[in-house]
């Protein structure tokens, strides 16, 4: 992962993590508030319920016309007359009779002429009428439907021990009930314990089915969310009425009851929203700003860890104290630069001095053999033959001498990365063929068995001067230390590479001698022929080509070099 997407994670998590219990609180919060709300349903509906009670109370006074009727009754006198004059002066009274003690009608009056005919009021058989006779107070029973009308039974103990029996009509209680609001068009209803809402035959009513209300009232939550209707869904908040063994629901549709709420909702999620987004350009902003400059930094340090010291980073992305790091780091790295061209030039006058050290001793030899023989020749005391003889030792030290320069040079060049490989296309076959037509004869003298086994459309991508060198010098080495037996070139033709081994059944070399042969001016015989940078430069020409050259042996029964070159690039 990039310092930049670290960074940018980083500023992210640190910003936007408080919105998490900054959102558990507004939902708390939020919760509160519709509490709140239907708390304010709820006081509406124990109003309303106090306002009930307050309305049954008021019978007491409408129904003082009642002291009247045991003079009446004591005089033997008809009580109708004082009833219909009651239900003149109370609109709201469908019916009025007078009950003996024992509970059954003795006189009635009614609005209707059905109710006056109507089959006579009993209510001997009810199990409270004792008790009402001695509570000497207004009965009611609970509020119930007759003919689509609300109505309610009232029950008035007398003072001579009958009874004032009434039925009520709650037409004006429920007009006054569904002119009442709450918002908009919430609405407070009075509802039976089965769940029947009680209205007059032309009001509306939201069409809840009773079973939903009566699982309301058997809670103890007083508070209603999410109430479906066919139309909508409803909050509020119910109350038990103290008299007429109703509830006060108070009903209003649940998008307006929290329709601030809802708007408070928006507002704060477009201002969570505006801080997330103001969050993600700002942590972007600030990764890119610190990130950049780091990875500028990082990608100096790799360049510099690989040797260049050339790499300047650009200020001009950075700020504050990145900004002196930065300068400080391009000083640096000029510093670096100059220490280098300053050590390269401490190590090219080490080298030379070694080089110079490490073929001093070879290059005397044949210089003195040189001079010998010119000071041999320029005296005359010698025979024709002498001469021949000395002329031609003269020539081998030339070339011996000539050979040794050659190597040193090469060596001087591939440290200097002087020695670029110009590879090309190269056919195996003819080339390994003119190598080994070259040893044959040295081999042939040794009586060794000198084999090449490579498939006629073997290639390699290589430079073939290099190339028949680094062979030529392994194949030499081979015959030289191979004194029976044979020498092998093989080639192999792998997927990603091409493969060149020359086996030998020679000497062998022991572990660490596989390990030092490759270092330069290494000998494995200390009087072997040679200066020890063959197989130097064999390795460092197989490397200059993407290559390079192993050995694999086991003392006394033979070597194996192998030199891997890579294919040729597509």
């Amino acid at each position: 992962m990039s310092i930049f997407s670290k960074l940018f994670k980083l500023f992210i998590t640190v910003v936007l993590m408080p919105l998490i219990p900054m959102a558990l609180l507004l939902a708390y919060y939020q919760n509160r508030q519709k509490d709140n709300i239907l708390e304010t349903h709820y006081n509406l509906a124990e109003i309303v319920s106090s306002n009930i009670k307050h309305y049954t109370e008021d019978l007491g006074w409408r129904l003082s016309f009642a002291q009247q009727l045991p003079a009446v009754l004591e005089k033997e006198g008809d009580p109708v007359p004082l009833l219909r004059e009651a239900l003149n002066a109370n609109p709201d009274f469908i019916f009025l009779a007078v009950l003996g003690s024992d509970g059954k009608e003795t006189a009635r009056a009614a609005r209707t002429a059905a109710a006056e005919e109507g089959e006579k009021i009993d209510i001997s058989q009810d199990p409270a009428l004792p008790q009402m006779a001695r509570d000497r107070r207004i009965h009611l029973t609970g509020l119930e439907t007759v003919s689509s009308w609300p109505v309610v039974e009232m029950v008035y103990p007398l003072e001579d021990g009958s009874f004032l029996y009434g039925v009520l009509g709650m037409n004006d209680l429920l007009d006054r009930l569904q002119q009442m609001r709450i918002g908009r068009t919430g609405q407070v209803h009075l509802v039976t314990p089965d769940g029947q809402i009680m209205l007059l035959p032309y009001q509306w009513h939201p069409e809840i089915k009773s079973e939903k209300l009566q699982k309301l009232f058997a809670g103890e939550n007083r508070f209603i969310k999410g109430l479906q209707s066919n139309e909508d869904t409803y909050a509020g908040a119910f109350a038990p009425a103290a008299v007429l063994d109703v509830y006060v629901t108070v009903l209003q549709p649940q998008e307006e009851a929290f329709r601030s709420l809802y708007f408070s909702n928006v507002v704060i999620f477009l201002f969570l929203l505006a801080i997330a987004t103001l969050a993600y350009f700002g942590a972007l902003t600030f990764s890119r700003s610190l990130g950049e400059p780091i990875a500028a930094l990082a990608k100096g340090a790799e360049e510099v860890s690989h040797g260049n010291f050339d790499h300047q980073i650009s200020e001009e992305a950075a700020w504050g104290e990145l900004r002196q790091l930065i300068d400080s780091f391009n000083k640096m790295t000029s510093d670096l630069k100059d220490y280098q061209a300053l050590q390269l030039k401490t190590q090219i006058s080490e080298m030379k001095e070694q080089i110079f050290r490490s073929v001093a001793h070879d290059l005397r030899a044949p210089l003195l053999g040189l001079q010998g023989y010119i000071y041999i020749l320029s005296s005359g005391k010698i025979t024709d033959q002498q001469r021949q003889e000395y002329l031609q030792r003269m020539d081998e030290a030339a070339k011996n001498l000539s050979s040794l320069l050659e190597d040193v040079l090469s060596v001087s060049r591939i440290e200097a990365g002087m020695t670029l490989p110009q590879r090309q296309h190269v056919e195996l076959a003819p080339l390994l063929r003119s190598v080994v037509h070259t040893s044959e004869p040295v081999a042939a003298a040794k009586g060794l068995r000198l084999e090449l086994k490579t498939p006629q459309d073997a290639a390699a991508w290589a430079d073939p001067k290099l190339l028949r060198r680094i062979v030529t010098n392994l194949l030499s080495n081979a015959v030289k230390f191979t004194e029976k037996g044979f020498v092998e070139i093989s080639v192999e033709d792998q997927p990603s590479r091409t493969v060149i081994s020359v086996r030998d059944s020679g000497v062998g070399l022991t572990e660490k001698q596989c390990g030092d042969i490759f270092e330069k001016y290494r000998q494995v015989d200390d009087g072997a022929e040679g200066y020890g940078l063959g197989l130097f430069i064999s390795r460092q020409l197989a490397r200059a080509h993407g290559g390079d050259l192993t050995v694999s042996s086991v003392l006394g029964q033979g070597s194996t070099f192998i030199l891997t070159l890579p294919k040729e690039e597509k």
